[in-house]
C-alpha cells in the first residue's frame, strides 16, 4: 500500500517528485499510458528495475489451462492470459561505460509527471554515476489516441560539469521475464517466452521490424521502431538484430551543456487471419505515417483531442482537493482504455497490467460504459459492437448449458467463457442484464438509430431469450429466475436475486420496445409475435421477493432468514474474508461482499420507493464489507440519494483513491477501471443526482458540507449540457446543440439558449441512522481545499 505522500495533489496532473522504488510496480499502473489498442506500462526509459514489465495489446493472448481437482460438463478447459508483447519502451544509457541505474550513484532529482490534459509521461532526472560523470536526462513518452498504432518518446540527455562518453541503446525486446507468471506449472510452462519469434530485421535506414507469434493462440503480432538523432558531430548510429533483440545504438560525445536527443516512433499490429509481409508492411507504414506527422505533429494532435474530450467530460470539484485530482485521472484512464477500442473489450485493469489475465468483466458494462456513454459515446459504442461481435460464442455457451439465446462469459478476452469458477462461469447470469441496460442507454443518450438496428436488436433478442429459458411462472403466476448468482460474490446460485430479476425485467420490456420498433430485423432473427408477448408477459409477473417482517427488500429470496455472520469475532486482519473463510460458510450467513441490493437500488431506482431506499440501504450498510473495489461508488451514489450526503463523501473518497492510494494493494497489477469510473459515478450520479432514461436527463443534487461546488459536462442527445451545483443552487446550462427538456428534483425545465437556477432543496424524508460492521466504516473525508 502507498503509505507515503507518493503524488502531489494538483488538478491536472499526477506528479511523483521522488523515486520511490517500494511502490514502483504501483506507479507503473498509475503512470501506463494507452489508447485501448496499445498500452504501455510505466516502466522507467532503461527497463530496470522494474516492479512488472509491460506492454500490451488489446485482446492479444495466450491460451493457458485451467485446472480443476473434479471437472464437470460445461467447465472451460481452457482460459486465456494477456500476453506481456515486444518492448518498445526501452532505451538505455550508458555514460562512460557506466549503465543508467537509479540504483546505484547518486539520484539528485527523479520527478515523473502524467500530463492529463497533453496526454504525456514526462520524466526529468539528475544523476551521476558512480565514476562520477553527472548528466540529466528528460523523456516525454506518448501512446497516440489519433495514430492508432503508434507511441512515440523523445530521450534528451545533458552531460553535465565535464565531457561524457554517450551510449543510448533503443531497442525492441520480446520475451521478457515477468515475475509471478502463475501458481499453476503448467500455466506458467506456456507464459514463459509465450512469443515465437518469425522475423528479426534491422535495417540500415534505421527501421527495426520483429514478428512474433503465439505457440498456442496462433495469434501474430508485429512491432517496429525507427527514430530521428540529433547530436553532435560524429555521432554515430549501429542497428543490429537478433533472436529476440532488435537494437540501434547511437555512440557520441558530449561536452558539458551539450545534449543528444532521440525521438522513437514505434508501432504495434497483431492478427488472428493477417501474414507475416502483410503485419510487416503494416506496422512500417504506421511508422511512416508517424514520421510524417513528427513529434511536435502527435503532441499537438493528442492536445487537440484530448482538448475536445474534457471539453465534454471535465468534472470540477470545489472543496475536495484530492477527488479534483482523482476524478480526472479516473477520467484521463477510461479514455485511455477505450479511445481506439474499433470492436475490443474493455479488461478490467484496462491495458494497465496484467491484473484478472487482461480479462474483462460485466464490470464495463455496468460501471465504465455508463461514463463513456455520456463523455466518449463513441468509446461506449465500440465496446458493445464488440459484445455483438462474440454474441455467436455467447449462444453456442447457452446451448453448451442446454439454454436458448446467449449466454455472455464472466470473464474473458476472446469471448469464451475462462472462469474456473463456475458459481460466477456458470451462474452469474447477470451479465447478459448488465449488457442490455448499457445497449438501452447508449441508445437513448445517441439516438443512434443504426446501432439501434444492428447492434442492439440482436443483443437484446439474445439475451431476451436467455431470460425465458431460465425463469419459470410459478403456480401463483409470478415469473422466477432460481438458482443464478448476482454480483455479491459472497452469495451464490440463489433464488429470485432482486438485482438479477429486476434487470432481467428491464432487458425484456427492452427487447419488446426494440423488436416492436424494428419488425422486418427482427422477423429476420426469427422473433415472432408470440415470442415478444412471452416476453412482455415474463417481464410483467417478475417476482420481486419483499421481506414483510423485516420492511426490507432481501437480496435473495430467503437472504433475509440466514444467520448474520458474526462480525464482532472477525478480526481486522482476516479481512477480505475470502481468503480467510470457506465460501461455505460466506454463502450460508448475511454478509455481502460488495453491493448488490444496493446496486438494485441505484440502476433499477423506479421499482423501490424513496422510503423503501433508506431502509433497504440502512439494512444492507451493516452488512457489507467492501472486499471488493466495485463496491463503494454505488454505496456514494445511494448514500447520497437518501441524504446520508457525509457517508457518501467518504465512499467517494474511498473509491476515487483506490488507486492513488493503493487501498485494495493490488494496484501494482494495474488500475481498476470500475473503481475510476466510481469517482464520476460518485459525483455526477451521486451528488449529481444524474439519471436519465426515455429521452429525458433528470438531476437531484445536494452537496455534502465539505464540497462549495461541483460542475460537471455531460453529452446528450446531440447537446452539450453543463451542470453546476453549490449547497444552496443549481444552474444549468446548454454550451451546444438544440433546446432541450431536463428535470431538477422532479421539475421539468425547458433548457434553451439561457442559463436556468434552480434551488437546492432539503431531503424530502428523514435520514435513518446506519453503521457499518465493525471495522468495515469507511474513513471520513476531510479534504484540505487547494
Amino acid at each position: 500500500m502507498i503509505q507515503h505522500p507518493a503524488f502531489t495533489v494538483e488538478p491536472w496532473a499526477v506528479r511523483e517528485c521522488r523515486l520511490h522504488l517500494d511502490v514502483l510496480a504501483q506507479t507503473e499502473s498509475v503512470f501506463a499510458l494507452s489508447n485501448g489498442h496499445i498500452g504501455l506500462r510505466g516502466n522507467l526509459d532503461e527497463g530496470e528495475p522494474h516492479g512488472l514489465p509491460g506492454t500490451y495489446l488489446n485482446s492479444f493472448y495466450e491460451v493457458r489451462p485451467l485446472p480443476y481437482a473434479e471437472g464437470g460438463y460445461g467447465y472451460p478447459e481452457a482460459g486465456q492470459t494477456v500476453v506481456n508483447v515486444t518492448n518498445g519502451k526501452l532505451i538505455r544509457l550508458l555514460a562512460d561505460d557506466e549503465p543508467f541505474d537509479v540504483r546505484y550513484g547518486t539520484l539528485h532529482a527523479h520527478e515523473r509527471v502524467l500530463d492529463m490534459r497533453a496526454g504525456t509521461l514526462v520524466r526529468r532526472v539528475d544523476w551521476t554515476s558512480p565514476a562520477g560523470g553527472r548528466l540529466r536526462v528528460t523523456s516525454t513518452r506518448l501512446v497516440s489516441f489519433t495514430h492508432r498504432a503508434v507511441a512515440a518518446v523523445r530521450y534528451e540527455v545533458e552531460a553535465v560539469g565535464q565531457p561524457l562518453n554517450v551510449v543510448l541503446q533503443s531497442e525492441l525486446v520480446a520475451n521478457e521475464t515477468v515475475p509471478h507468471l502463475a501458481d499453476d506449472p503448467r500455466a506458467a510452462a506456456v507464459l514463459e517466452a509465450p512469443l515465437v519469434l518469425e522475423e528479426n530485421e534491422a535495417a540500415d535506414n534505421g527501421v527495426g521490424v520483429m514478428v512474433h507469434r503465439t505457440r498456442l493462440s496462433g495469434l501474430r503480432m508485429a512491432a517496429a521502431m525507427r527514430h530521428e538523432i540529433d547530436g553532435p558531430e560524429g555521432t554515430r548510429i549501429e542497428p543490429d538484430g537478433g533472436g529476440d533483440v532488435n537494437r540501434v545504438t547511437v555512440a557520441t560525445r558530449l561536452e558539458p551543456g551539450r545534449s543528444l536527443r532521440l525521438i522513437k516512433f514505434f508501432a504495434y499490429g497483431w492478427s488472428a487471419k493477417r501474414s507475416r509481409p502483410a503485419l510487416h508492411d503494416q506496422v512500417v507504414a504506421a511508422l511512416a505515417a508517424a514520421r510524417l506527422t513528427g513529434w511536435d505533429g502527435l503532441c499537438a494532435d493528442q492536445r487537440r483531442f484530448l482538448d475536445e474530450f474534457w471539453a465534454g467530460a471535465d468534472v470540477e470539484v470545489e472543496g475536495d482537493a484530492e477527488v479534483q485530482q482523482a476524478v480526472r485521472f479516473g477520467l484521463f484512464h477510461l479514455l485511455q482504455a477505450g479511445a481506439r477500442l474499433e470492436r475490443r473489450p474493455i479488461p478490467g485493469k484496462g491495458l494497465t497490467g496484467s491484473g484478472y489475465d487482461g480479462h474483462a468483466f460485466w464490470d464495463t458494462e455496468t460501471f465504465v460504459l455508463p461514463v463513456l456513454t455520456y463523455t466518449h459515446p463513441r468509446s461506449a459504442a465500440d465496446a458493445l459492437d464488440w459484445r455483438r461481435s462474440i454474441q455467436p460464442l455467447a449462444e453456442d455457451r447457452a446451448a453448451q448449458l442446454g439454454l436458448k439465446g446467449a449466454a455472455f462469459p464472466w470473464r474473458t478476452i476472446n469471448g469464451e467463457e475462462c472462469s474456473g469458477y463456475w458459481p460466477a462461469g456458470t451462474a452469474a447470469f447477470h451479465v447478459n442484464a448488465d449488457i442490455a441496460d448499457a445497449v438501452v442507454r447508449y441508445v437513448d443518450a445517441t439516438e443512434d438509430e443504426a446501432f439501434e438496428r444492428e447492434t442492439a436488436l440482436p443483443l437484446l433478442v439474445s439475451t431476451a431469450r436467455l431470460w425465458c429459458a431460465l425463469g419459470h411462472h410459478d403456480a401463483e403466476g409470478k415469473y422466477r429466475i432460481d438458482g443464478v448468482t448476482g454480483p455479491d460474490e459472497y452469495s451464490a446460485v440463489a433464488d429470485n436475486n432482486v438485482y438479477t430479476n429486476l434487470m432481467a425485467q428491464r432487458n425484456l420490456r427492452a427487447a419488446v420496445d426494440v423488436a416492436t420498433r424494428h419488425l422486418d430485423q427482427a422477423e429476420q432473427l426469427g422473433v415472432s409475435l408470440e415470442e415478444v408477448a412471452v416476453w412482455r408477459d415474463a417481464a410483467a409477473a417478475m417476482f420481486v421477493p419483499y421481506d414483510e417482517r423485516l420492511g426490507v427488500h432481501p437480496q435473495s429470496e430467503g437472504f433475509t432468514r440466514h444467520a448474520l455472520w458474526d462480525f464482532a469475532a472477525t478480526k481486522p486482519e482476516q479481512y477480505p474474508l475470502l481468503l480467510h473463510f470457506p465460501y461455505f460458510d460466506l454463502y450460508r450467513k448475511q454478509v455481502v461482499k460488495q453491493a448488490d441490493l444496493v446496486l438494485a437500488l441505484h440502476l433499477c431506482g423506479e421499482a423501490f420507493t424513496p422510503e423503501q431506499k433508506a431502509r433497504d440501504f440502512a439494512y444492507y450498510e451493516a452488512l457489507t464489507v467492501r472486499d471488493s473495489s466495485l463496491s463503494a461508488c454505488t454505496q456514494a451514489v445511494l448514500a447520497a440519494e437518501v441524504g446520508q450526503l457525509e457517508l457518501a463523501h467518504a465512499y467517494l473518497g474511498e473509491a476515487a483513491l483506490m488507486d492513488l492510494r493503493d487501498l485494495e494493494h493490488n494496484t501494482r497489477d494495474g488500475v481498476h477501471m470500475a473503481s475510476l469510473a466510481g469517482a464520476w459515478t460518485g459525483l455526477v450520479a451521486g451528488f449529481g443526482g444524474m439519471r436519465a432514461g426515455q429521452g429525458l436527463m433528470c438531476f437531484a443534487p445536494r452537496l455534502p458540507s465539505a464540497l462549495t461546488r461541483l460542475a460537471f459536462r455531460l453529452r446528450y442527445r446531440g447537446r452539450l449540457l453543463r451542470v453546476d451545483v453549490t449547497p444552496g443552487a443549481a444552474t444549468y446550462e446548454l454550451l451546444d446543440g438544440p433546446p432541450l427538456t431536463l428535470a431538477h428534483h422532479g421539475e421539468e425545465i425547458r433548457l434553451g439558449r439561457q442559463p436556468v437556477t434552480r434551488p437546492v432543496p432539503s431531503p424530502p424524508f428523514p435520514r435513518l441512522e446506519v453503521r457499518q460492521p465493525p471495522g468495515r466504516e469507511p474513513v471520513p473525508r476531510r479534504p484540505r481545499a487547494t
